[in-house]
């Protein structure tokens, strides 16, 4: 593990880690809590601290990455504490054998979106902060990469994708000005492709002209809405009713 990912980690603190906390500590009794996007375990290691000792939690990433600084951060919680290098899409069954041996479910934690982790990196292909290979897999050692979708995705469909998972309003533009500047292998070059698409106003409005366009080739790459819409009933089903209400 590189000093850069230990220190992002070190220096994580999710932005509502306190009212989360609040909502889904179990201070007294058993049971099970579980993060369903666990990361570099900033909520992980507040939800653990402020639970009691037959509370144990489990933990899912895609990221092998960050789940090896996970370990380390919530190595003091010992059995209390369950790894999985899964998708959330699997959670009925991987937390089925830690129910039956801790007690009911009583709370599922989705911290949606891409982590500063993954962003700081520019090996990851998240970020347009710094040229990177243009990959953005979650897990990048399974999967369909950015490059892929950006080369291989037909015009029409890639607008759609833009704009359904982007809400990006130069859709179909920027889609055009992609398959004309095929093939793209960085995260520089295909921003600049997108900045130099939109209309010139659009360059100067605050946020990066590439912002949504990365943001829905992330959103595909990694197949999210798919997952959580798989997941979300799983949890919904599995939950103790008395956490439910």
């Amino acid at each position: 593990m590189d000093t850069q990912s230990e220190r992002t980690a070190r220096r994580h603190e999710p932005v509502l880690v306190g009212p989360v906390t609040a909502l889904l500590a179990v201070p007294h009794g058993a049971g099970v809590l579980v993060d369903a996007t666990v990361g570099v375990a900033g909520h992980a290691a507040a939800l653990l601290a402020a639970s009691g000792p037959d509370v144990h939690l489990v933990g899912f990433d895609r990221d092998p990455e960050a789940l090896e600084l996970a370990a380390r951060r919530l190595a003091a919680y010992g059995q209390r504490v369950h790894l999985v290098h899964a998708g959330y899409e699997q959670l009925a069954a991987q937390v089925a054998p830690v129910l039956s041996a801790a007690g009911p479910l009583l709370g599922v934690l989705y911290d949606l979106g891409v982590s500063s982790l993954q962003l700081d990196r520019a090996a990851r292909g998240f970020s347009f902060r710094a040229s990177g290979p243009l990959d953005m897999r979650m897990d990048p050692s399974a999967g369909t990469t950015a490059a892929d979708v950006v080369n291989a995705t037909e015009q029409r469909e890639l607008a759609r994708m833009l704009r359904v998972y982007g809400e990006e309003r130069y859709a179909p533009r920027i889609a055009a000005a992609i398959v004309r500047a095929r093939p793209l292998t960085t995260t520089g070059q295909l921003a600049e492709v997108v900045s130099a698409a939109v209309p010139t106003p659009a360059r100067h409005a605050g946020t990066h002209p590439a912002t949504k366009t990365f943001q829905a080739l992330r959103i595909v790459v990694n197949a999210e809405l798919d997952r959580f819409s798989a997941s979300l009933p799983q949890a919904l089903e599995t939950v103790a009713p008395a956490a439910a209400g």
